[in-house]
């Protein structure tokens, strides 16, 4: 799955010798209705989603203090949301309640998270993240975000500054656009 798609020469030779109608046909005109007249570049979705996949792996691969994936994401969440509804924070996290469940109790065992009761509601509880929560998640952050700088410092002058010129798509396609950022990318 990690190298469907690719363009030859990227992968091992056994996914790269796959038909070019198979990595053409993942390609995607970027050009909408409204944008039909206009010369657009045809980008590579499966190429995209391998390197971007690779890239998300590559960031994970650093010590998560003891956390799989998904009790990472479920503390991530809650430090994001702040107080919030188990019902709510399984809906978010698309998991069935009952593996939210598993998943709040390890955090709260480890004291990352805490369990109160919601107000009005004998039988709603409300997650909180600890202090202890949140030093481990910024402990977390940081170490990602060194080792992307590290990352980062491998490559050439022009493909940083493409990069840096593809950060607002990158950002739209993540769901995370800050819409009040400056156009130019300042203050970021």
């Amino acid at each position: 799955m990690a190298g469907r798609g690719a363009a030859a020469g990227t992968y091992p030779s056994s996914v790269s010798s796959r038909s070019s109608a198979a990595v053409d046909a993942t390609s995607v005109s970027v050009a909408g209705p409204a944008q039909s007249g206009l010369n657009r570049p045809a980008i590579d979705a499966a190429r995209l989603r391998v390197a971007v996949l690779r890239l998300s792996r590559r960031l994970r691969k650093h010590d998560l203090a003891g956390l799989t994936p998904s009790q990472l994401s479920t503390l991530s969440s809650v430090g994001a949301c702040g107080p919030v509804r188990l019902g709510d924070l399984a809906a978010a996290e698309r998991i069935a309640p009952s593996t939210l469940t598993r998943l709040v109790n390890v955090l709260e065992e480890r004291g990352y998270l805490s369990r109160e009761p919601a107000p009005g509601d004998a039988r709603a509880f409300l997650v909180t993240v600890t202090a202890s929560g949140r030093d481990v998640l910024e402990r977390i952050r940081t170490e990602a975000t060194n080792l992307l700088t590290d990352i980062l410092t491998t490559l050439p002058a022009d493909q940083l500054a493409a990069l840096e010129a593809a950060m607002p798509a990158l950002e739209q396609l993540a769901g995370a656009a800050v819409s009040a950022a400056p156009a130019g990318g300042a203050g970021r």
